[in-house]
């Protein structure tokens, strides 16, 4: 082998390595977890509160169709 394929062979090699070594990394990172299960939340918060504000607004304008 000569002295550049020798070369070539282990940048090659250091980056297939390296890019195995990021991908794991990646595969583990659960940084952002956090923070969509908080978004979760905050929707399902959301809908109970837009639940309970139909129910009472339907519940008004039917108390109020009544006294007219």
């Amino acid at each position: 082998m000569t002295e550049l394929a020798q070369l070539l062979a282990a940048r090659t090699h250091a980056l297939v390595v390296t890019t195995r070594q990021r991908l794991l990394q990646l595969k583990k990172d659960e940084r952002g977890s956090f923070t969509v299960e908080q978004a979760l939340w905050a929707a399902a918060a959301i809908g109970f509160v837009t639940a309970v504000v139909v129910a009472i607004t339907v519940y008004l304008n039917n108390q109020i169709a009544k006294i007219r």
